[in-house]
């Protein structure tokens, strides 16, 4: 990582991480994502029982799976946003299928080989990741991922209406209000499914914008 790409990244946690404070924790809703609902559907149909969700925030998708029944391991960098997910699990009776870890997803996973069934990512990966970063990532979750494991993500692609606006970082990286994202083209998304079953790119719409993403499922061979 150059050291521009670092100071952008830095400054894509501090923002992100302010927008996780009281009193805007729930500014996403309690509710869990449509993507964490589709993920536990097809997580339940394959018999996977343990999940890892990477930069899961204040929660609300933790907090479903563990409803729903699985063991839930629980990443972000922000320290604030993984309390509100513990107090969550407390108030829900969950605490018991829900841990945490801070940990920041440009650093190799804490969890060893094949620790896992399954690995849901909602937003994380059209951060300001780089493209390196993303293969990075990508080769972590092999890693931990048990063999026939599922990974399903979400970003934004090259087909939002904020592609290209705001500025240019490079890389597809835009920043705009604030806020930097990296829009995925599919080349990339083909490319991050290199050695994985790629199950399904499914495109759909978020947001008052709206904003225009990908829901991604891909398997590792068994």
């Amino acid at each position: 990582m150059t050291g521009d790409e670092k100071d952008l990244a830095d400054t894509q946690r501090a923002h992100t991480g302010r927008a996780r404070t009281p009193p805007t924790s729930g500014m996403y809703g309690e509710e869990p994502s449509g993507p964490a609902v589709h993920a536990a559907g097809v997580f339940r149909a394959a018999g996977a029982r343990d999940v890892l969700e990477l930069g899961a925030g204040h929660g609300r998708d933790a907090l479903y799976f563990a409803r729903e029944g699985f063991t839930v391991e629980a990443t972000d960098f922000s320290a604030i946003g993984l309390e509100q997910l513990r107090r969550g699990a407390l108030a829900q009776g969950t605490d018991g299928w829900v841990t945490t870890a801070v940990h920041d997803v440009r650093e190799a996973l804490p969890l060893p080989d094949g620790a896992v069934d399954a690995v849901f990512a909602h937003l994380l990966l059209c951060m300001a990741l780089s493209t390196e970063e993303s293969r990075a990532l990508v080769d972590e979750i092999r890693r931990v991922l048990r063999p026939g494991g599922m990974f399903v993500y979400t970003v934004r692609h090259t087909g939002d209406a904020h592609y290209g606006a705001g500025t240019a970082h490079g890389d597809d990286i835009f920043q705009h209000g604030g806020f930097a994202v990296h829009f995925f083209p599919r080349a990339l998304v083909d490319a991050l499914a290199d050695g994985w079953n790629l199950e399904e790119v499914h495109a759909f719409e978020e947001g008052d914008l709206p904003r225009r993403l990908w829901r991604i499922t891909q398997t590792l061979p068994r």
